[in-house]
């Protein structure tokens, strides 16, 4: 008998943000494989503005941490990361920022279909420049999301809400045509 439709996206729906790892590095060719996934992500028009920056070393990880948190806080245990930077052009700061998610959305599936996982770091307008000298960036970009990388800690793995409470019932959030007026 033939897979449903939800049966062939189930790992897609099982794929979650993870915030705390364990020492276990990340190999090179797992980093590789979620390099590739970024670098052929879709964005508006084709452009590709992002450069990725694959960190390692555990010192950098934790001066990015310590100059984020508390939005950057799974860099505390992360092994590896993944840095989006971006051209810092007032003209297409929408553009980027939606490239931005659409690439960060695909490593965070990448990880979680290679068995490890990912956690999405924000960083804020104010703490830009303290990543940008971290990350001894070329002037011009910017970093506005970092993605922590490992292996998921014990204590990561386990539910975070009841089942069935993770997320609102589908009657409460999908509608057929129009939303329904209260």
């Amino acid at each position: 008998m033939p897979e449903s439709p939800i049966d062939r996206v189930r790992p897609l729906l099982r794929v979650r943000q993870v915030r705390e790892f364990s020492r276990e590095p990340v190999s090179e060719e797992d980093l590789r494989a979620i390099g590739q996934a970024a670098r052929w992500s879709g964005s508006s028009r084709n452009r590709q503005p992002w450069r990725f920056i694959v960190i390692r070393d555990e010192p950098t990880l934790r001066r990015l941490w310590q100059a984020g948190l508390p939005q950057t806080r799974a860099l505390e245990t992360a092994t590896a990361a993944l840095a989006i930077a971006l051209p810092a052009d007032e003209r297409m700061t929408i553009s980027h920022a939606y490239d931005d998610g659409r690439v960060a959305e695909r490593i965070l599936i990448a990880a979680s279909y290679l068995g490890l996982g990912a956690g999405i770091t924000w960083v804020r307008g104010e703490v830009r420049p303290a990543i940008g000298e971290i990350l001894e960036l070329p002037p011009g970009l910017f970093v506005r999301t970092i993605m922590a990388l490992g292996h998921p800690s014990a204590g990561a793995l386990l539910p975070k809400s009841p089942p069935g409470q993770a997320r609102l019932p589908y009657e409460e959030l999908v509608f057929e045509e129009r939303l329904p007026r209260d």
